[in-house]
């Protein structure tokens, strides 16, 4: 039988490779639903759904190679980096999934928990943690919602060549900020941002991309800590942070 490979795997869920099918068990069959109905809805390419028997999702693999690393230099063209904006944009165009994200004002009261959380367990220093927020404001503002991927990691993205084959991981999908979506690509790989946004065709406003930049690296950390991931591994979400001071 093929090798199996554990892809991710923590408290929450897990996904394993075995050949060219990715088995996803998930303990929130809510965000099992999401990814499928997500999935159908979108008009970009995504993986194919094999079966489902709850709690197990499996999905084909898609061809090509992820758009880079968190952390890792992408060896992607910057045609490939625009051809992932287009997509993007396409994605943002398409009707609204029936389903809404979170509120801005529960994302801003979710910030400021965080971040008191942050100082007081000594998980940051706080001169990090305050100018990231006050970085981070400029994202907290009225949007107009659009069907956004949720979490638009660079290795969520695949490419062959400059073109892209598959955007997988669509559990966190719905209703949300068009440029959330552009700023969670990028992170961490702010040189490609313009090629993101020359491929996304439209005016886009950096200086909430870098404060999105800001919100997330700063939700993420304690999470990703306590998951067994190491947010201060270079090129992660603490040079993020550090790179506003």
């Amino acid at each position: 039988m093929d090798e199996v490979k554990v892809v991710v795997a923590h408290s929450e869920r897990a996904t394993l490779r075995v050949g060219d099918v990715f088995l996803k068990v998930d303990a929130d069959q809510a965000r099992i639903d999401v990814e499928v109905e997500a999935m159908a809805l979108a008009p970009v390419p995504t993986p194919e759904v094999l079966w489902r028997k709850p709690p197990v999702l499996a999905i084909a693999a898609v061809p090509g190679t992820a758009l880079g690393r968190l952390g890792e230099p992408s060896t992607a063209s910057p045609a490939a980096w625009a051809s992932a904006g287009a997509a993007i944009r396409k994605l943002h165009d398409a009707p609204l999934p029936p389903w809404t994200g979170r509120g801005l004002d529960e994302l801003a009261a979710d910030l400021d928990g965080e971040c008191e959380r942050l100082v007081t367990n000594g998980v940051l220093p706080a001169d990090l943690v305050t100018r990231n927020r006050q970085v981070a404001e400029a994202a907290l503002r009225p949007w107009t919602p659009v069907f956004t991927h949720g979490d638009l990691q660079i290795a969520h993205v695949f490419v062959d060549g400059d073109e892209i084959t598959g955007i997988i991981d669509w559990s966190e999908a719905g209703q949300g900020d068009a440029l959330f979506d552009l700023a969670i690509l990028t992170l961490g790989h702010e040189e490609h941002l313009g090629d993101v946004v020359a491929g996304y065709g439209t005016d886009v406003d950096l200086d909430v991309i870098r404060a999105w930049w800001s919100l997330r690296s700063l939700l993420a950390v304690r999470w990703l800590v306590e998951h067994g991931f190491d947010p201060s591994a270079p090129g992660c979400e603490v040079d993020v942070l550090r790179s506003r001071l």
